[in-house]
């Protein structure tokens, strides 16, 4: 079968996959941020927090949670960049100096991802853990969380302004949509052979008979949530072209399916939340 026929045969394949998944996908969504019950790990969650997951926010007190707990991921962020040298699992790199690592904290709290550094040059691997890959999750959530209650301000009839709980937003879509997802996925990724461990730089032989450095590391589960919530720093420079992040053809078809499923699955949550599904697919 010759190229051209075979890309075609992929973007159908992602296209039919796309389709199937939308509608069950959205409707769960739609019932994860309509239901009145919380769950217990969430209720920790809350408790740690000191916030009133019932309490619905107007959209003032809203803005204000999505700012300061950015503004927090942005200070955490930036301290784990500026201390890695004094952090385990560091593999020897320096701190990353305080313009870079304030342009990473930022970029990495909004969604943006813009990556300036080589991962596989500049970050340990807690850093790319605890750092990088969480803030994967909470931009993410922080995106989705405002969706949603864009939805419920078209939504709701009373025009009082109030447009959900914001921590209660976000809780939700960490634990129950991102977190499981992730976990499969990063289990399918390791399957279609992306790296997932802890190892440092390995000397290895290459055919031409030099030696050449690899870095190991927990690839899988931050690719995993890197194309989950449409993410853009990998763990490696060359992002998903890196062979450690993206090794098949099965593996790019799955992460470009991952980058896609939740934006297209949105709309479906959309229609159900207002009410009218039409308007879902009029999106």
């Amino acid at each position: 079968m010759s190229a051209p026929w075979i890309a075609i045969g992929q973007i159908l394949v992602l296209l039919a996959a796309l389709a199937a998944v939308h509608v069950p996908l959205g409707g769960y969504m739609a019932r994860v941020f309509t239901s009145p019950r919380h769950l217990r790990v969430e209720r920790v969650s809350y408790r740690a927090l000191r916030v009133d997951p019932d309490a619905d926010q107007r959209w003032s007190t809203y803005l204000l949670s999505v700012l300061g707990f950015s503004l927090a991921s942005v200070l955490v962020l930036y301290g784990l960049e500026r201390l890695q040298d004094r952090l385990p699992w560091s593999l020897g790199f320096s701190p990353m100096d305080p313009a870079g690592a304030w342009n990473t904290a930022v970029s990495f709290t909004t969604n943006t991802n813009w990556q300036w550094y080589s991962g596989e040059q500049a970050a340990g691997h807690l850093l790319q853990m605890a750092g990088f890959a969480v803030q994967n999750f909470l931009s993410a959530a922080v995106g989705i969380s405002v969706a949603v209650a864009l939805i419920r301000g078209f939504a709701r009839s009373q025009a009082d302004g109030r447009v959900g709980n914001f921590w209660s937003d976000l809780t939700r879509t960490v634990v129950r949509i991102l977190l499981p997802a992730a976990f499969v996925v990063a289990i399918v990724l390791v399957a279609t052979g992306v790296i997932q461990n802890l190892s440092a730089h390995t000397e290895i032989s290459t055919l031409a008979g030099g030696t050449q450095s690899v870095l190991g590391g927990p690839v899988a589960s931050q690719e995993a949530i890197k194309e989950l919530g449409t993410n853009g720093g990998g763990f490696f420079n060359a992002n998903s072209a890196h062979p450690f992040e993206n090794p098949t053809p099965l593996s790019n078809l799955l992460e470009i399916f991952l980058l896609l499923v939740i934006p297209f699955s949105l709309p479906r949550t959309f229609g159900i939340m207002v009410g009218d599904r039409r308007q879902g697919w009029a999106i």
